[in-house]
């Protein structure tokens, strides 16, 4: 293996969990919240994915034994507080920082879960489960439909496809910094490319048809 999860992977840990953070404050912003509610709804988002990873797999969440996991939601608090009058303009903002957050966690949860001996499928799930969960939390708390469940967007699916992927290149000795890089960067523009063009996964059941902002509808598969 030419590539384990050690330093390099808590640095990509890390720089996730600043996006997350920053998206957690940007909503809290949004919704009005003070700046200690701004700082909570960032550790959510920011920890919560690799708090539900670690008690998984059975071990201390990483949160809770390395201090620098708690800096990205402060600074991204405080970045937050200082610059937002100056991009809340921005809308794709709080997108953009989701969308990093969601292509590092979907890479680290998976390499944590193959590195302590889970099989490729569990390891594909506790991927996908700690690049959604923590966003999960973050909708949830600030009362906004979960991008989770969206229906007209995608957000499971490319965490899902970097999961996937970084389970491939694992299982064949390719897991690198360099693949790593490339696998983010996949399930990132997967993920805004499916924001900004709509892209849909077809509705619970065949022939259900999905309204448009219009009121209008149109077929689930399409």
């Amino acid at each position: 293996m030419t590539f384990s999860f050690d330093v390099a992977s808590v640095w990509l840990d890390l720089a996730g969990v600043f996006f997350f953070a920053v998206s957690g404050s940007l909503l809290a912003a949004r919704k009005e919240f003070d700046i200690v509610g701004s700082l909570l709804l960032a550790s959510l988002v920011a920890l919560g994915g690799g708090v539900i990873r670690d008690i998984i797999l059975n071990t201390v969440p990483a949160a809770f034994t390395n201090p620098a996991y708690l800096l990205p939601p402060v600074l991204a608090t405080v970045l937050v507080y200082f610059l937002f009058s100056s991009v809340q303009r921005f809308t794709s903002l709080l997108v953009l920082f989701d969308a990093g957050g969601l292509a590092l966690f979907c890479i680290t949860g998976t390499v944590k879960a193959l590195s302590l001996g889970m099989n490729p499928f569990s390891a594909i799930l506790l991927g996908v489960t700690t690049a959604v969960g923590g966003g999960l939390l973050r909708d949830i708390t600030a009362n906004v439909v979960p991008q989770l469940f969206n229906n007209r967007d995608l957000y499971a699916l490319p965490a899902f496809t970097g999961a996937s992927l970084t389970t491939v290149l694992w299982l064949t000795g390719t897991f690198n910094g360099a693949t790593a890089c490339i696998t983010a960067a996949l399930v990132f523009g997967f993920r805004l490319a499916a924001w900004r063009w709509s892209w849909t996964a077809p509705l619970a059941v065949n022939g259900w048809v999905r309204r448009t902002a219009g009121g209008g509808k149109r077929q689930g598969g399409d």
